[in-house]
Protein backbone atom coordinates (compact mmCIF):
# COMPACT_ATOMS: atom_id res chain seq x y z
CA UNK A 1 0.00 0.00 0.00
CA UNK A 2 2.83 2.26 0.73
CA UNK A 3 6.36 2.79 -0.85
CA UNK A 4 8.78 4.94 1.30
CA UNK A 5 11.84 5.79 3.26
CA UNK A 6 12.85 7.34 6.41
CA UNK A 7 14.52 9.98 4.73
CA UNK A 8 11.91 10.40 2.13
CA UNK A 9 9.04 10.28 0.63
CA UNK A 10 9.10 8.21 -2.74
CA UNK A 11 5.43 7.65 -3.17
CA UNK A 12 2.65 7.24 -0.68
CA UNK A 13 -0.26 6.19 -0.89
CA UNK A 14 -3.03 6.29 1.69
CA UNK A 15 -6.45 3.74 2.05
CA UNK A 16 -9.64 5.85 2.80
CA UNK A 17 -12.00 3.18 4.24
CA UNK A 18 -15.19 5.42 4.09
CA UNK A 19 -17.61 4.58 7.53
CA UNK A 20 -15.54 1.32 8.66
CA UNK A 21 -17.43 -1.09 9.85
CA UNK A 22 -20.62 -0.31 7.52
CA UNK A 23 -18.60 -1.81 4.46
CA UNK A 24 -21.80 -4.19 3.56
CA UNK A 25 -24.32 -0.74 4.03
CA UNK A 26 -21.95 1.80 1.29
CA UNK A 27 -24.39 1.42 -1.56
CA UNK A 28 -27.60 2.52 0.83
CA UNK A 29 -25.14 5.61 2.93
CA UNK A 30 -24.41 6.72 -0.66
CA UNK A 31 -27.89 7.12 -1.19
CA UNK A 32 -28.48 10.52 0.56
CA UNK A 33 -24.47 11.57 -0.14
CA UNK A 34 -25.61 11.42 -3.84
CA UNK A 35 -28.80 13.08 -3.89
CA UNK A 36 -27.76 15.94 -0.99
CA UNK A 37 -24.81 16.72 -3.68
CA UNK A 38 -27.04 16.55 -6.56
CA UNK A 39 -29.27 19.50 -4.67
CA UNK A 40 -27.00 21.41 -3.85
CA UNK A 41 -24.82 21.40 -7.14
CA UNK A 42 -28.65 21.83 -9.29
CA UNK A 43 -29.87 24.76 -6.43
CA UNK A 44 -26.36 26.82 -6.24
CA UNK A 45 -25.65 26.65 -10.15
CA UNK A 46 -29.67 28.10 -10.57
CA UNK A 47 -29.27 30.49 -7.67
CA UNK A 48 -26.20 32.09 -9.05
CA UNK A 49 -27.34 31.38 -12.70
CA UNK A 50 -30.22 33.84 -11.47
CA UNK A 51 -28.67 36.37 -9.38
CA UNK A 52 -26.15 36.96 -12.33
CA UNK A 53 -28.62 37.41 -15.17
CA UNK A 54 -30.85 39.64 -13.10
CA UNK A 55 -29.85 43.18 -12.86
CA UNK A 56 -32.44 44.12 -9.88
CA UNK A 57 -30.46 41.34 -8.03
CA UNK A 58 -27.20 43.27 -8.07
CA UNK A 59 -27.23 44.24 -4.37
CA UNK A 60 -25.03 43.68 -1.63
CA UNK A 61 -27.33 40.72 0.08
CA UNK A 62 -27.85 39.00 -3.42
CA UNK A 63 -24.06 39.30 -4.34
CA UNK A 64 -22.83 37.36 -1.12
CA UNK A 65 -25.34 34.94 -1.29
CA UNK A 66 -24.16 34.27 -4.82
CA UNK A 67 -20.45 33.59 -3.21
CA UNK A 68 -21.48 32.06 -0.71
CA UNK A 69 -23.68 29.06 -3.42
CA UNK A 70 -20.09 29.18 -5.51
CA UNK A 71 -17.98 28.24 -2.22
CA UNK A 72 -20.80 25.48 -1.67
CA UNK A 73 -20.34 23.89 -4.99
CA UNK A 74 -16.74 24.00 -4.45
CA UNK A 75 -17.45 22.43 -0.99
CA UNK A 76 -19.64 19.57 -2.15
CA UNK A 77 -17.18 18.75 -5.02
CA UNK A 78 -14.21 18.75 -2.57
CA UNK A 79 -15.93 16.03 -0.27
CA UNK A 80 -18.81 14.15 -1.45
CA UNK A 81 -17.66 12.97 -4.90
CA UNK A 82 -14.67 10.98 -2.90
CA UNK A 83 -16.78 9.81 -0.78
CA UNK A 84 -19.44 8.63 -3.38
CA UNK A 85 -16.52 6.87 -5.31
CA UNK A 86 -15.50 4.60 -1.99
CA UNK A 87 -19.16 4.01 -1.88
CA UNK A 88 -20.05 2.81 -5.00
CA UNK A 89 -16.14 1.69 -6.53
CA UNK A 90 -14.13 0.90 -3.93
CA UNK A 91 -11.61 3.48 -5.00
CA UNK A 92 -10.05 4.43 -1.53
CA UNK A 93 -6.74 4.84 -2.58
CA UNK A 94 -5.23 8.37 -2.79
CA UNK A 95 -1.85 9.83 -3.18
CA UNK A 96 -0.43 12.03 -0.40
CA UNK A 97 -0.72 14.71 -3.59
CA UNK A 98 -4.08 14.31 -4.32
CA UNK A 99 -4.66 14.35 -0.45
CA UNK A 100 -3.07 17.30 0.23
CA UNK A 101 -4.78 18.95 -2.86
CA UNK A 102 -8.43 17.57 -1.40
CA UNK A 103 -7.90 18.62 2.23
CA UNK A 104 -6.90 22.42 0.99
CA UNK A 105 -9.72 22.99 -0.88
CA UNK A 106 -11.67 21.61 1.62
CA UNK A 107 -10.77 23.55 4.55
CA UNK A 108 -10.59 27.09 2.89
CA UNK A 109 -13.45 26.73 1.04
CA UNK A 110 -15.07 26.36 4.66
CA UNK A 111 -13.10 28.84 5.94
CA UNK A 112 -14.21 31.11 3.12
CA UNK A 113 -17.87 30.50 3.60
CA UNK A 114 -17.59 30.95 6.89
CA UNK A 115 -16.34 34.67 6.59
CA UNK A 116 -19.19 34.83 3.83
CA UNK A 117 -21.52 34.36 6.32
CA UNK A 118 -19.75 37.41 8.86
CA UNK A 119 -19.77 39.50 5.89
CA UNK A 120 -23.75 38.65 5.55
CA UNK A 121 -24.15 39.42 8.99
CA UNK A 122 -22.18 42.78 8.84
CA UNK A 123 -24.44 43.40 5.89
CA UNK A 124 -27.83 43.12 7.83
CA UNK A 125 -26.49 45.23 10.48
CA UNK A 126 -26.09 47.99 8.00
CA UNK A 127 -29.47 47.32 6.34
CA UNK A 128 -30.62 47.97 10.02
CA UNK A 129 -28.93 50.79 11.50
CA UNK A 130 -27.55 52.51 8.44
CA UNK A 131 -30.65 52.03 6.00
CA UNK A 132 -30.14 55.51 4.19
CA UNK A 133 -26.40 54.61 3.90
CA UNK A 134 -26.61 51.26 2.98
CA UNK A 135 -25.94 51.50 -0.79
CA UNK A 136 -23.17 54.13 -0.59
CA UNK A 137 -21.35 52.19 2.56
CA UNK A 138 -21.75 48.96 0.85
CA UNK A 139 -20.52 49.50 -2.63
CA UNK A 140 -19.70 47.53 -5.97
CA UNK A 141 -16.26 48.48 -5.32
CA UNK A 142 -15.97 47.56 -1.50
CA UNK A 143 -17.78 44.47 -2.48
CA UNK A 144 -15.24 42.60 -4.47
CA UNK A 145 -12.75 43.85 -2.24
CA UNK A 146 -14.59 42.12 0.49
CA UNK A 147 -14.61 38.93 -1.14
CA UNK A 148 -11.62 38.95 -2.81
CA UNK A 149 -10.02 39.46 1.27
CA UNK A 150 -12.44 36.36 2.10
CA UNK A 151 -11.09 34.34 -0.19
CA UNK A 152 -7.32 35.04 0.35
CA UNK A 153 -7.69 34.98 4.06
CA UNK A 154 -8.96 31.67 3.22
CA UNK A 155 -6.54 30.65 1.00
CA UNK A 156 -3.66 32.41 2.78
CA UNK A 157 -4.34 30.32 5.92
CA UNK A 158 -4.66 26.77 4.61
CA UNK A 159 -1.30 27.52 2.06
CA UNK A 160 1.26 26.51 4.99
CA UNK A 161 -0.65 23.07 5.78
CA UNK A 162 0.60 22.13 2.51
CA UNK A 163 4.29 22.41 3.64
CA UNK A 164 3.17 21.43 7.15
CA UNK A 165 2.08 17.80 5.83
CA UNK A 166 4.71 17.65 3.09
CA UNK A 167 8.10 17.67 5.40
CA UNK A 168 6.14 14.65 7.20
CA UNK A 169 7.55 11.21 6.63
CA UNK A 170 4.89 8.51 6.55
CA UNK A 171 5.83 4.98 7.69
CA UNK A 172 3.03 3.90 9.35
CA UNK A 173 -0.10 1.72 8.31
CA UNK A 174 -1.34 4.80 6.18
CA UNK A 175 -5.15 3.47 6.84
CA UNK A 176 -7.62 6.76 7.27
CA UNK A 177 -10.87 5.78 8.69
CA UNK A 178 -12.49 8.61 6.83
CA UNK A 179 -14.01 9.07 3.44
CA UNK A 180 -11.81 12.27 2.96
CA UNK A 181 -8.60 13.66 3.80
CA UNK A 182 -8.30 16.10 7.21
CA UNK A 183 -5.25 17.88 8.32
CA UNK A 184 -4.72 16.62 11.63
CA UNK A 185 -6.12 12.70 11.08
CA UNK A 186 -3.42 12.90 8.10
CA UNK A 187 -0.46 14.04 10.42
CA UNK A 188 -1.43 11.76 13.37
CA UNK A 189 -0.78 8.53 10.65
CA UNK A 190 3.16 10.04 10.53
CA UNK A 191 6.15 9.15 12.14
CA UNK A 192 7.36 13.24 12.86
CA UNK A 193 6.73 15.15 14.94
CA UNK A 194 3.56 17.14 14.70
CA UNK A 195 3.34 19.48 17.17
CA UNK A 196 3.56 22.25 14.78
CA UNK A 197 1.09 20.81 12.76
CA UNK A 198 -1.27 20.53 15.90
CA UNK A 199 -0.46 24.47 17.03
CA UNK A 200 -0.58 25.76 13.49
CA UNK A 201 -4.40 24.46 12.76
CA UNK A 202 -5.04 25.44 15.98
CA UNK A 203 -4.24 29.04 15.30
CA UNK A 204 -6.02 28.65 12.13
CA UNK A 205 -9.05 27.09 13.67
CA UNK A 206 -8.81 30.37 16.54
CA UNK A 207 -8.09 32.97 14.04
CA UNK A 208 -11.08 32.44 10.82
CA UNK A 209 -14.02 30.25 12.20
CA UNK A 210 -13.99 30.85 15.75
CA UNK A 211 -13.21 34.83 15.28
CA UNK A 212 -15.97 35.25 13.03
CA UNK A 213 -18.68 33.25 15.06
CA UNK A 214 -17.94 35.51 17.95
CA UNK A 215 -18.18 38.37 15.53
CA UNK A 216 -21.35 37.41 14.04
CA UNK A 217 -22.67 37.15 17.29
CA UNK A 218 -22.01 40.52 18.41
CA UNK A 219 -23.33 41.66 14.98
CA UNK A 220 -26.68 39.78 15.86
CA UNK A 221 -26.44 41.35 19.71
CA UNK A 222 -25.86 44.69 17.86
CA UNK A 223 -29.24 43.97 15.68
CA UNK A 224 -31.19 43.03 18.39
CA UNK A 225 -30.40 46.29 20.37
CA UNK A 226 -31.19 48.48 17.06
CA UNK A 227 -34.46 46.73 16.45
CA UNK A 228 -35.88 47.11 19.59
CA UNK A 229 -35.58 50.60 19.65
CA UNK A 230 -37.60 50.82 16.43
CA UNK A 231 -40.65 52.50 17.49
CA UNK A 232 -43.08 51.05 15.03
CA UNK A 233 -44.28 47.11 15.41
CA UNK A 234 -44.05 46.50 11.84
CA UNK A 235 -41.03 47.97 11.27
CA UNK A 236 -39.55 45.40 13.89
CA UNK A 237 -41.42 42.57 12.57
CA UNK A 238 -39.68 43.48 8.83
CA UNK A 239 -36.19 43.68 10.42
CA UNK A 240 -36.81 40.49 12.02
CA UNK A 241 -37.79 39.09 8.48
CA UNK A 242 -34.98 40.03 7.15
CA UNK A 243 -32.37 38.23 9.49
CA UNK A 244 -34.38 35.09 9.70
CA UNK A 245 -33.07 33.04 6.83
CA UNK A 246 -29.35 34.26 7.71
CA UNK A 247 -29.76 33.00 11.51
CA UNK A 248 -30.53 29.65 10.19
CA UNK A 249 -28.25 29.33 7.37
CA UNK A 250 -25.54 30.31 9.98
CA UNK A 251 -26.70 27.81 12.57
CA UNK A 252 -27.44 24.95 9.65
CA UNK A 253 -23.91 25.09 8.66
CA UNK A 254 -21.26 25.61 11.91
CA UNK A 255 -24.29 23.29 13.60
CA UNK A 256 -23.35 20.41 10.51
CA UNK A 257 -19.69 21.42 10.16
CA UNK A 258 -18.55 21.95 14.04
Amino acid sequence: MTTLNHTGVSHTVFCLLGIPGQENQHVWISMPFFISYIFALLGNSLLISIILTKRSLHEPMFLFLCMLAGADVVLSMSTVLQALAIFWFHAGEISLDRCVTQLFFFHSTFISESGILLVMAFDRYIAICYPLRYTTILSSTLIGTIGAMIFLRSFGTIFPKIFLLKRLTFCKINVLMNTGCQHIVLAHVSCDDIQVNIWYGFFVLMSTVALDIVLIFISYVLILCAVFRIPSHYARHKAFNTCGSHVCVIILFYEHWL
